[in-house]
């Protein structure tokens, strides 16, 4: 059974620090967490953050200089650390991750979500 499980999330004041992680397993193909998603009350989910195909690294214009999203390939997880956040930052986080069999695209997984609150 595929699991897609994100951690991290919290209450943290304007200005701090959080690490979020999303670790994927459970498929007897190849499942790679690739992207964290954002949520906020009202509001459609948005890509905050994603590794590309290419190995490279994509931002909304919202996060860059702030965010950096890496991956442990050896754990299979993602990290989102998010630094001098900001009250808009509120938002449900969610991981999103791709199901490959020999490099062809099965399917999509998201997680349950993180909360990350950020008080002014």
């Amino acid at each position: 059974q595929v699991q897609v499980v994100e951690s991290g999330g919290g209450l943290v004041q304007a200005g701090g620090s959080l690490r979020l992680s999303c670790a994927a397993s459970g498929s007897i193909f190849s499942i790679n967490p690739k992207g964290w998603y954002r949520q906020a009350p009202g509001k459609q989910r948005e890509l905050v953050a994603e590794i590309t195909s290419g190995g490279g690294t994509k931002y909304a214009d919202s996060v860059k200089g702030r965010f950096t999203i890496s991956r442990d390939n050896a754990k299979n997880t993602l990290y989102l650390q998010m630094n001098s956040l900001k009250p808009e930052d509120t938002a449900v986080y969610y991981c999103n991750s791709d199901e490959r069999n020999s490099g062809r695209l099965l399917r999509w997984y998201w997680g349950q979500g993180t909360q990350v609150t950020v008080s002014s």
